[in-house]
């Protein structure tokens, strides 16, 4: 066997590979001496079948395995002790790889490789990025505030209807064909603002009658007031009658210890003043994340823009053009800008990790795990979940390998941004949602 490494550039290169009878022959004949200890075949016993028959059945199938086998193994470990680092995988060159094992014995193979690029990294305090830090304002601390009161609020009993309303009792059709005893109507909903008048100074024992269509256009408010399911209210229409049973009207929680205890636990907060306090630290830890991403984004836009490389680009699309099958050039050339970046970071990540000797543990993944997994559990309402279920979920999820390497490489990317930061300079400047927002405009 002969193996030869081409470059064509910096970034791209041809390795060959060729082969003779003596590579394969052995391997080839081990594997039909396997076919015949355990091939059935009909007026045979097992492990009597003739080895001609063997090879006529079996013998350009295997040696096209074998061979095939011989080369990929053969590249591989030429990549590995030439150490080349490749993008990518190794593509076969052309159609050279469509042999026909039964008009010749030797063969030759050709495989591209795109290369990685040798690049330096210089972070220095010449180097200069902004971490926004966000402060609330008042409006939106009452905001804050209003929001978990209506959160912990309820549906109050009245006597007398407004426009925000519910009303509860019993509808039915001015012909009597639909009728329902426990119907809900929401005053607010009702679209004719001439209407919505009618319902509004009802009280218990009132009756309303309207038009079905004029107060309510869309089927699907229909079908709650009237009791019957979407697809069968398509064509109602007619005066219908409520008759009123119950007038209710949500009522925010008020700004009391009972309200408090709910949102923080109970002797978290004691006054109005600490509840305020605690809300608006809430809101600070919270645009803390946001000032984090940033920060972190632009320390990676930073590194990048200063340290400027090539890449195989041309080989790369062929690539991801071979991998991915059912997707067109144009999609590949589509994102293939925000691939170029994401594979840019990639070698960047990597070699400030190796630079500095940066070492993930299982402790360190199975944390940032159990902060992903509280997050989803906050996001789904469960604000109350014990670190010993939000243990038991993040192990469930690392022990998927697609999951664990994304956990995983989180950590890599936090740990060298964190490295970047360290190295660079940082400007605190203190700035309000607005201002935050606007620096994301025209990005």
């Amino acid at each position: 066997m002969n193996i030869t490494r081409e470059d064509i550039d910096a970034l791209n290169a041809n390795v060959k590979i060729s082969i003779t009878r003596a590579d394969y022959e052995e391997p080839v004949e081990k594997k039909l001496r396997e076919y015949k200890r355990t091939a059935s075949i009909k007026g045979f016993r097992p492990g009597h079948v003739p080895v001609p028959m063997i090879k006529k059945l079996y013998g350009t199938s295997v040696l096209v395995d074998e061979i095939n086998k011989l080369v990929s193994d053969s590249l591989s470990n030429f990549i590995k002790e030439e150490k080349i680092d490749i993008l990518g995988d190794p593509m076969p060159k052309n159609d050279e790889h469509s042999f026909d094992p039964e008009k010749s014995e030797e063969f030759t193979f050709t495989f591209e490789l795109g290369l990685a690029p040798e690049f330096e990294l210089a972070l220095s305090k010449k180097q200069k990025i902004t971490r926004y830090l966000i402060e609330p304002d008042s409006k939106m601390i009452l905001d804050y505030m209003d929001n978990y009161a209506r959160r912990h609020g309820e549906f109050r009993i009245v006597k007398k209807s407004e426009e925000k309303d519910i009303l509860k009792g019993s509808v039915a059709s001015s012909n009597g064909a639909i009728s329902n005893d426990d119907a809900t109507l929401s005053v607010e909903l009702v679209k004719d603002e001439e209407l919505k008048k009618e319902f509004i100074g009802k009280k218990a024992g009132d009756k309303v009658t309207f038009d079905l269509r004029t107060a309510f256009p869309n089927d699907y408010e229909i079908a709650g007031i009237t009791g019957l399911k979407k697809e069968n209210v398509k064509y109602l229409n007619g005066l219908y009658t409520i008759t009123i049973r119950e007038v209710s009207r949500f009522a925010p929680a008020e700004n009391t210890q009972e309200l408090w205890d709910k949102v923080y636990g109970g002797g978290i907060v004691s006054t109005a003043e600490e509840f305020e306090a605690k809300v608006t630290e809430e809101i600070r830890q919270y645009f803390n994340r946001e000032t984090e991403f940033k920060l972190r984004n632009d320390a990676r836009e930073e590194v990048l823009a200063k340290t400027p490389f090539s890449l195989p680009e041309d080989f790369l699309k062929r690539w991801l053009t071979r991998v991915n099958e059912k997707t067109t050039p144009e999609e590949i050339e589509k994102d293939f800008d925000h691939f170029l970046d994401d594979l840019r970071w990639q070698l960047v990540k990597n070699k400030l990790a190796k630079e500095n000797e940066v070492k993930i543990t299982e402790e360190e993944i199975l944390t940032e795990a159990k902060v992903f997994t509280k997050a989803q559990f906050t996001q789904y309402g469960l604000y109350y979940a014990t670190d010993e279920q939000i243990t038991s979920f993040a192990k469930d999820m690392l022990r998927k390998e697609d999951d664990a390497h994304r956990i995983a490489e989180k950590v890599l990317d936090t740990r060298v941004l964190d490295i970047i930061i360290e190295a660079i300079n940082v400007d605190d400047n203190t700035v309000s949602i607005e201002e935050f927002n606007k620096l994301f405009e025209n990005k």
